[in-house]
């Protein structure tokens, strides 16, 4: 604007930061703009998502008969999924960018890299800082295995980090490194974090690029992209036109099976909507298999078919001699199938006599008939279920499997030779009930126990018996990386190898003062893919690698697949 003569002192630039009832003034400055031929920028746009449809219409109106200089500039921050955006479409004259930037790349110039008297361990942490950003902001793009939640960072939080760096610097002659690593990742990029897994990946990605070797030439960035020595701006910004590898999940300390498991998910989520699209009503005529009512009705008298009775639960808390952990977990892992089923039995009844006529169809029923036909778990059974991701067939195939193994160990409610961890709606019940059966036997204090995780080299078929203290437990697999059974440790993932399955874990509790922490990598357990809210338990597991390494790559053991 400056270069072309627009600017606030000449009276041709209007600035107008919206929220706080601005709107009528930005409306005042667009009709003035449009008229006149001048600039106007719109700043914070996202927060009156309400007015977007009002100023839509100004500029709709305003795009045929404005003068040709008129221009206007919005600023948003980006919204947190591509659905959530809602800023105006685009028109001639009007643009659009994010809050405090558009890309990755720092706003730092070469007055920035001057303006500390620390000026070689300014511009290296400053540096490493920029690539931090970098990466923290970018890795949203790989899902709940970048990050469990998706946070706004923003160059706002680079900025600022910037400013305490110099701050820091220009206040100590010893570079405070770990007071800038608190600073930086549990105040500025840390406020922003709520999941306290992706609070530890923050702090690992700063133990990782900010540290005393850093100053030695010794520091790696990301792989084949090593810390540039003392340079200006070009210098840097040619760095790493010249240095920095081509775009890949190496440079987030990811495995490049991330990439492709989240474009699967992608592709799926993109061939499911297409699904939803397609017409719900088909004739015999057209080649279909007839008409949506009659390929429900087929499926819901298969599912009734294959669905078997309830638990009797009298029966059940009769046949019961003491009422252990371990069989009180059973009686409550039945209590909910049966309220799941019920459910599942109820609902398929009622929409079979709402297809033959006989009880009018509800917006309920007219929701299960759709979720039916598109291979959904319908709502009302996902309410009374557990977290799962799966289309309607393999859910349900899950749950008879589940119900098997639910009549198997109440046959005698002895503890099955290995648990199937995958299979309880509450698996940290049975991991509880392995601690307060060992606190029990041993007279120890609950509280200062912990629960000990030795992966076996066998598989389920191996094991005849459970062991004498503890658990055996099957279902388990690993995502991020991979086991290698022969040496007892975890490794990098094999190419398109995705989530493989683990061995049998003995599991056995112990007192938390007893445990070697030493050469461990503390892996959270989820239950699906999903990760963030299906958080189960922290398995410590053998590495030869620093755990910091399976921290960054996303390292985690999961129920479902």
């Amino acid at each position: 604007g400056k270069k072309l003569g627009y600017t606030f002192n000449n009276g041709n630039l209007h600035n107008v930061s919206l929220g706080q009832g601005q709107e009528v003034v930005a409306e005042q400055a667009l009709d003035l703009a449009a008229k006149e031929g001048h600039w106007v920028i719109l700043q914070n746009i996202h927060l009156v998502a309400k007015w977007l449809s009002a100023l839509e219409k100004k500029l709709e109106q305003h795009s045929d008969s404005s003068h040709r200089d008129f221009r206007v500039f919005i600023s948003a921050e980006p919204a947190p999924s591509p659905e959530s955006h809602t800023h105006p479409c685009a028109k001639p004259g009007v643009f659009v960018f994010p809050e405090g930037g558009g890309d990755t790349q720092s706003p730092v110039l070469q007055d920035t890299l001057e303006m500390c008297t620390q000026e070689k361990e300014f511009r290296s942490i400053l540096f490493a800082l920029c690539y931090f950003h970098a990466v923290v902001a970018e890795r949203r793009r790989f899902g709940p295995q970048g990050w469990n939640c998706p946070y706004p960072f923003s160059t706002g939080d680079l900025t600022i980090s910037a400013n305490v760096l110099h701050n820091h610097l220009q206040a100590s002659p010893k570079v405070p490194y770990d007071d800038l690593r608190y600073l930086i990742g549990e105040i500025m990029y840390g406020g922003h974090i709520t999941d306290d897994w992706d609070r530890r990946l923050c702090k690992t990605y700063l133990e990782e690029f900010i540290k005393p070797e850093m100053l030695e030439g010794e520091l790696l960035l990301a792989p084949g992209f090593p810390l540039p020595g003392n340079k200006d701006y070009n210098g840097y910004h040619q760095y790493i036109d010249d240095v920095l590898p081509p775009e890949s999940p190496h440079l987030y300390g990811l495995h490049p099976n991330a990439e492709i498991g989240f474009l699967t998910q992608s592709s799926e989520k993109l061939l499911h909507t297409v699904l939803e699209l397609q017409p719900r009503d088909r004739s015999p005529g057209e080649g279909g298999a007839g008409t949506r009512e009659e390929t429900v009705k087929a499926l819901l008298e298969e599912l009734l078919e294959r669905l078997g009775d309830e638990f009797n639960m009298a029966e059940l808390m009769a046949k019961v001699e003491e009422r252990t952990p371990y069989a009180v977990v059973a009686l409550q892992e039945c209590e909910r199938m049966n309220v799941l089923t019920r459910e599942i039995r109820r609902s398929l009844l009622e929409l079979e006599l709402g297809l033959k006529g006989e009880l009018t169809m509800t917006s309920d029923m007219e929701n299960l008939l759709n979720s039916l036909f598109l291979d959904m778990v319908p709502e009302s059974w996902v309410r009374r279920s557990y977290p799962s991701m799966a289309s309607l067939g393999t859910w349900f195939a899950d749950l008879l499997a589940r119900i098997s193994e639910l009549e198997a160990w109440t046959g005698d409610f002895a503890l099955p030779s290995t648990v199937w961890l995958g299979g309880f709606f509450n698996p940290q019940s049975i991991l509880t009930a392995i601690m307060q059966t060992t606190a029990r036997k041993n007279k120890w204090p609950l509280d200062k126990m912990t629960l000990q995780c030795d992966v076996t080299k066998k598989s389920r078929e191996d094991f005849a018996s459970p062991p004498r203290e503890g658990a055996y437990v099957h279902g388990l697999f690993m995502e991020g990386a991979r086991w290698d059974a022969q040496a007892g440790l975890i490794a990098d993932s094999r190419l398109q190898e995705l989530t493989p399955a683990m061995p049998v874990v003995f599991l056995r509790a112990i007192p938390a003062d007893t445990q070697d922490t030493r050469a461990l990598y503390p892996c959270p357990l989820y239950r699906t893919r999903q990760r963030g809210p299906t958080y189960v338990w922290t398995f410590n597991l053998k590495t030869k690698d620093s755990p910091s390494k399976w921290v960054l790559a996303g390292v985690a053991l999961l129920l479902q697949v």
